[in-house]
């Protein structure tokens, strides 16, 4: 929270569907974390009986420390062999990486201080099922234009040893240690769950593809994408 509001740091559903009563929106990233469908959902993507998938963060930090993870992170890429789109995975070492060498395209939203409690208040109803609140610093790479409000908000805002304006706020992550974490999983089976899953909120397959469409927005350089999210679109869509 600022002096004068609130800013909320979206990573998954923020992004295509935000709270209400925002002000004006960034985009940038969230170094030194991952961003995976490891997160089971009964109450708004599947159902108590048939759990879908949604989108949590993984520290850098969790995958260094975490036997579970036996070390590594992978990446994916869908590539054409003989007439087929077949799923090519790769793992790196994480001991050789830094929060610079992993990041999560994401948004924040800022809240003016007379819409604080109402906000609040709407995303702890919105953010259930294993997600707590987190202190995290969001480096923003796009601001407003033509917004005098934003712009002197922004300006305020502290610079990273890198340049960036950051924003130092709290996220909803689900944990490496809640109930509902069920990662590391294989990129197929969290295809497939998703693929079958619908609950409250509609089909699970959706929330994937419209985040990937959003995340895929948001990043300046088309030759960069999400390969996870991309992958992950491409194995679970219904067509």
């Amino acid at each position: 929270m600022t002096q004068s509001g609130m800013w909320i740091i979206g990573y998954g559903s923020l992004i295509f569907k935000p709270p209400p009563l925002v002000s004006f929106k960034v985009s940038g990233t969230l170094q030194g974390y991952i961003r995976r469908f490891w997160q089971s959902s009964s109450d708004h993507r599947g159902t108590p009986e048939l759990p879908g998938r949604v989108v949590t963060l993984i520290s850098l930090d969790d995958l260094k420390k975490h036997d579970k993870f036996e070390g590594s992170v992978h990446s994916y890429e869908m590539r054409e062999l003989d007439g087929k789109t077949v799923l090519h995975e790769s793992a790196q070492d994480v001991g050789n990486l830094t929060d610079h060498d992993v990041k999560v395209w994401g948004v924040a939203y800022y809240i003016e201080p007379q819409n604080v409690q109402e906000v609040k208040q709407y995303l702890d109803i919105r953010e259930q099922d294993g997600y707590t609140l987190h202190t995290v610093k969001f480096h923003v790479h796009s601001i407003p234009v033509n917004d005098e409000n934003a712009k002197e908000i922004i300006d305020a805002l502290p610079r990273a040893e890198d340049g960036h304006l950051y924003i130092e706020s709290s996220v909803y992550i689900g944990t490496i240690d809640n109930p509902s974490f069920v990662g590391p999983e294989s990129i197929e089976k969290t295809a497939k769950i998703i693929k079958n899953s619908r609950g409250p909120s509609g089909d699970n397959y959706l929330y994937l593809h419209n985040l990937t469409a959003s995340v895929r927005d948001l990043q300046p350089d088309p030759a960069f994408t999400d390969s996870y999210l991309e992958a992950l679109t491409h194995m679970a869509s219904p067509k």
